[in-house]
């Protein structure tokens, strides 16, 4: 494979991938992993009564977080490709609450293949974290990895 073949998807190819719930115990192992305990994310009572959400909700960081294994998960990367390492993220915005409850999925789409060198390819997705039911997205972002594609076996 290389960037000619992936260039052929750029615009093309969307991936989705299956729900995942964002329940208050994963909220919780994320704010106790960061360290990040503000009530808005773990107080069920005063966040119902007091926030402006009405629940608890995620951290945006655990709702971007998520975007690795659902981008595996949505085919996003044919098996045996090679090495994906993160290289960052361009535009990424937080858009909407991700409630303690809610299931999201991942909907990215090819945007951009750059080769770096032979066999390393840097490749951009417009990816958008949906919450089921909800009109925006919880996040949209730009993702950027960088493909270390698979010597062939000789």
């Amino acid at each position: 494979m290389n960037a000619h073949v992936l260039e052929q998807e750029i615009g093309n190819a969307v991936t989705i991938s299956g729900w995942v719930t964002v329940d208050q115990e994963m909220i919780d192992r994320f704010a106790d992993c960061t360290n990040d305990h503000q009530w808005i994310h773990v107080d069920r009572q005063r966040a119902a009564h007091e926030g402006p959400f009405g629940a608890t909700v995620a951290h945006g960081f655990l709702t971007l977080s998520l975007l690795s294994s659902l981008s595996y998960e949505s085919g996003a990367w044919p098996a045996r490709l090679g090495t994906i390492i993160n290289y960052g993220l361009d535009r990424l915005r937080f858009l909407a609450p991700v409630k303690a409850g809610s299931r999201v999925r991942l909907r990215a789409q090819l945007q951009e293949i750059e080769e770096k060198a032979p066999g390393r390819l840097l490749i951009r997705h417009h990816s958008e974290v949906e919450i089921e039911g909800e009109d925006r997205p919880a996040l949209a972002a730009e993702t950027v990895v960088l493909l270390v594609l698979e010597e062939p076996a000789g």
